[in-house]
């Protein structure tokens, strides 16, 4: 048996590590079925907080808007998910905006008087959306609920589930909003655990896009490609709220193929055709005009809003810095939890660790006394061979090699995330880099590895 030591990237605390955690188990389960995977969760003790109480931020008392910015290019979904993360409405807001062009100050509504507005019928039928018998894979989920939604049936990858939860737990009844999920499935994997994240958050999602559309393009001529457009603001908007006031729990880790299952198969409901998890280029150019109106006022929302970022960004941040000068506590944790893999006798052991994570692991084996028993190294989303280039290493400078005894090393990294960095050309020879896609923009392509099913069946081969 293999005991694989999980390691947490930069900003998790003890939920998010959990939630993290259930996914590796998960994952790793459904290749590797005698893996055992240990704990090592550092940043309770070792991550950063403010400990003032941010006596440190400054006060804004003028606002003023900073323009500037690049176009965005129409061909780019991956550009509208990362405005629809900013604003899930955004996209409905420039659709209406151009519909209430069309009309004019004097042109008719379009539609016969004494019949229900066109739009009203597409509020209703957002509000009954359901998610049935979307198939794709064989792994089923039956009786997830949550919220006010009712999922069952969910299908992707090759095993039998039932009543599963975001965080590996059982969840049965939940109810709320209208939505009903069935059978959903995507991208050769199971979209089951982001279905239940999201189970309780759908229905108000749904019921808060239904009044948007009602409320703006009330009265206003017919338009093709609202279904596309609605079934995204309903993903982003649940998405939002399943990530907590403000952003308060860590970004929701999702697999682009998953994502786009979901808002397919809510398309489909509605009667469009966005099976590939984007519209055609007309509605492309709405999130266009959209993601270009909102470049100019997110500089000065930054400075409006700086004591909430602030506030929001020390886990992420701050665990950096604080790691930089204060390190040797990460460490002596990454090296309890390999002492207790190697004590209980289940086998090799393999470090995996995500982002700051794999960068204590190579501190960590490049020190004069690393812990014995390590096999493998797996970092993903890490930034070691980055800070190797820069020489900002801890325990080995630039230029010199890597220790004879360190270990086997795999290299995770997805060209979407800007904190992933490759180590084949930095240490020739000594680390292998596997690319994957998850399909997300960053910085949700950072966090979304373990949630991404290309990602173990990578590994499977690789483990001791």
């Amino acid at each position: 048996m293999t005991s694989v030591v999980f390691v947490h990237g930069t900003g998790v605390r003890a939920k998010s590590y959990e939630k993290s955690f259930a996914r590796v188990v998960h994952g790793l389960g459904r290749v590797r079925a005698e893996v055992r995977v240990v704990r090592c969760l550092w940043g309770e003790e070792h991550g950063a907080s403010l400990g003032l109480d941010g006596a440190s931020v400054p006060v804004r008392s003028k606002n003023r808007g900073v323009g500037g910015g690049e176009l965005l290019d129409e061909d780019d979904p991956l550009a509208v998910w990362a405005l629809l993360e900013v604003d899930p409405l955004a996209e409905l807001r420039e659709f209406a905006e151009a519909a209430r062009a069309r009309r004019g100050g004097g042109a008719r509504a379009g539609f016969a008087p004494g019949r229900q507005d066109p739009w009203h019928t597409i509020a209703d039928r957002v509000r009954g959306l359901s998610l049935a018998g979307v198939s794709g894979g064989g792994e089923s989920v039956a009786g997830v609920s949550g919220g006010g939604l009712s999922l069952a049936g969910v299908s992707g990858g090759g095993e039998s589930l039932a009543g599963v939860s975001g965080g590996g737990e059982s969840v049965a009844g939940v109810s709320g909003g209208g939505l009903s999920l069935a059978g959903v499935s995507g991208g050769g994997g199971s979209p089951a655990e982001l279905v239940s994240d999201l189970a309780p958050h759908l229905g108000p999602a749904a019921g808060r896009v239904a009044h948007e559309i009602s409320r703006t393009l009330g009265g206003t001529p017919p338009a093709d490609g609202i279904e596309a457009i609605a079934a995204r603001a309903v993903y982003a908007l649940a998405v939002q709220r399943a990530e907590g006031p403000d952003g308060a729990d860590e970004p929701l880790p999702v697999d682009g193929a998953d994502r786009d299952a979901v808002v397919g198969a809510l398309t489909d409901q509605l009667g469009g055709t966005d099976r590939g998890g984007f519209a055609a280029r007309a509605a492309k150019g709405v999130a266009v005009r959209a993601l270009n109106s909102y470049l100019s006022p997110l500089s000065s929302l930054a400075h409006s809003f700086r004591s909430g970022i602030t506030r929001g960004s020390v886990p992420a941040g701050g665990d950096i810095l604080r790691y930089q000068a204060r390190g040797a506590g990460v460490r002596a944790a990454i090296r309890a939890a390999v002492r207790e893999a190697v004590d209980s006798g289940h086998g090799p052991v393999v470090l995996l660790a995500h982002s700051l994570g794999g960068i204590a692991c190579v501190d960590l084996l490049a020190e004069p006394d690393p812990p014995a028993g390590v096999e493998l190294l797996v970092t993903v989303g890490s930034q070691a061979p980055f800070l190797y280039e820069l020489d900002a290493l801890t325990a080995l400078r630039r230029g010199e090699p890597l220790p004879a005894a360190f270990p086997r090393w795999i290299n995770v990294y997805d060209e979407h995330d800007l904190l992933g960095f490759v180590g084949a050309k930095v240490f020739p020879g000594r680390v292998t880099d596997l690319r994957v896609d998850t399909r997300q923009p960053f910085p949700r392509a950072h966090t979304s590895y373990f949630a991404h099913h290309r990602l173990y069946e990578l590994l499977a081969p690789e483990l001791p």
